[in-house]
């Protein structure tokens, strides 16, 4: 599919380079979340979570509440030395994280049940769970290979149903699973986890793990980093490239619900983790799957209400348009980063749609249509966005390229701030002649020749009567 210039990479010479500042209107993310961590799931309303401790050093006491917990990791009940416990202890490795999205007026409540230390699958704390290395299971031959490459294995512990269907793309799992890095510190764990198989809500290894199980079977997966968080790792307790033991059990799958079949108030909970799951991608450079994240946020997010004249719909309504909004201006950042130019313009003009006056989709849709060529259209969008925020420096920069290119690249004038109630309809008294010397003889010069020749005449006037 063809595309525009990018407004960053145009080079056009009587354009300068992108300052900085512009670039942050144009690529930041409009609502300013960042993660750290990957949302594993939605958390679902009434689904119960497990196995939450409270962080025994000082790292995990500024952490966020809400949304990362840390706990100790103790992986079972069993006996161990004194001198391990010393070691796991100094080495700080003592936290897992686990991002959990939900509603503020039951977090009090799902942290009080987490306060278990136990672990979730004591009966089958094996020694390949326990101690062996990754590198004997890897080349252990009564592991069964899920891909070619033998970088994503799993052993069966405990069968499913037999003959039983497998999940498949699209449909919502549940499962119940804890992991762990090869010093077996725990770093994720729940005890009812719910995702849609291809959304990005887990990584690449429990999506392709649990389409190979059947209801009720409990496995080991063992998976390459590549299939995990990769170069990345993630901050602060999976380092890059690090390998990954779970025990998962697919506990249940269905299909997944109808977004218009659920109420407005759970569509807007449920959105949002999707779009945060977009941010998380987003921080990590993943724009492919940024994008598909705010794609399935926006799907989620919608209103079928028939009755506006309800005062609490018309509430429902603006809250899940004020959500759209920001999942369209992050959506449309993530296509400039895919250098997707002419999807970046049409989300940002649907976003104009929702909300005629936001400045930041005001700015990337001139900007764009000025790379386009489309000047006329590009002044109007700049100029309202102008009187929106007159103060912001990127679009004055923005407003004086825009003018040097209708010129034809010749500088013969250039925007000059002025104050907003100054600013009109006709933009002519907001342009100023260039401070370029002109072409031509310079009248200095003109004017020094003048003195010479009248020097030079009075001094011949001078020798001609002295003669």
């Amino acid at each position: 599919m063809e595309t525009e210039p990018c407004c960053e990479e145009h080079k056009d010479p009587a354009v300068k380079p992108t300052d900085p500042e512009v670039k942050e209107a144009i690529f930041g993310l409009v609502d300013g979340d960042s993660l750290n961590v990957l949302p594993c799931a939605p958390a679902e309303e009434g689904k119960e979570l497990c196995g939450r401790e409270q962080a025994e050093t000082e790292r995990s006491v500024g952490e966020n509440k809400g949304t990362e917990i840390k706990s100790p990791s103790d992986l079972e009940q069993e006996s161990v030395e004194p001198e391990c416990k010393a070691v796991k202890k100094f080495k700080k490795s003592n936290s897992w994280k686990m991002v959990r999205f939900q509603d503020p007026s039951t977090e009090d409540e799902v942290l009080e049940r987490d306060s278990s230390t136990e672990s979730l699958f004591p009966e089958y704390a094996t020694q390949e769970w326990t101690s062996t290395s990754f590198e004997e299971l890897f080349m252990a031959g009564d592991w069964e290979d899920i891909t070619e490459d033998r970088l994503l294995r799993k052993k069966v512990l405990k069968p499913g149903t037999p003959q039983g269907p497998h999940p498949t793309w699209d449909q919502e799992v549940t499962v119940k699973m804890q992991c762990v890095l090869e010093d077996r510190t725990v770093v994720e764990k729940d005890c009812k986890l719910v995702f849609v198989i291809g959304e990005g809500d887990v990584n690449q290894a429990l999506e392709e793990c649990v389409m190979s199980m059947r209801k009720g079977e409990l496995a080991l997966l063992l998976a390459d980093s590549q299939y995990a968080y990769g170069l990345l790792g993630r901050e602060p307790d999976i380092p890059a490239w690090a390998p990954l033991l779970y025990q998962l059990q697919l506990l249940d799958f269905r299909e997944k619900p109808d977004p218009l079949t659920l109420p407005v108030a759970d569509r807007i909970r449920i959105g949002n983790q999707k779009r945060e799951t977009g941010n998380f991608h987003f921080q990590r450079e993943e724009y492919s799957m940024a994008a598909r994240a705010y794609c399935v946020a926006l799907d989620v997010l919608t209103t079928c209400s028939k009755d506006g004249s309800d005062a609490g719909v018309k509430e429902e309504e603006e809250e899940v348009r004020d959500y759209r909004v920001k999942c369209l201006n992050n959506l449309a950042t993530t296509q400039l980063k895919l250098e997707q130019f002419d999807e970046a313009l049409r989300t940002s003009q649907d976003v104009l749609t929702l909300e005629p006056n936001n400045v930041k989709a005001l700015f990337r849709a001139g900007k764009l249509l000025s790379d386009k060529g489309e000047y006329k259209e590009a002044m109007e969008v700049l100029k309202k966005a102008l009187k929106l925020e007159p103060a912001t420096k990127a679009i004055h920069i923005e407003l004086s390229k825009l003018v040097k290119r209708q010129s034809g690249g010749k500088e013969t004038q250039e925007w000059k701030p002025k104050p907003a109630e100054l600013l009109g309809d006709n933009i002519a008294p907001f342009l100023i002649p260039s401070k370029k010397q002109p072409s031509g003889i310079s009248w200095k010069f003109i004017l020094g020749a003048l003195v010479v020749a009248l020097g030079s005449l009075v001094t011949s006037v001078i020798l001609t009567a002295r003669n």
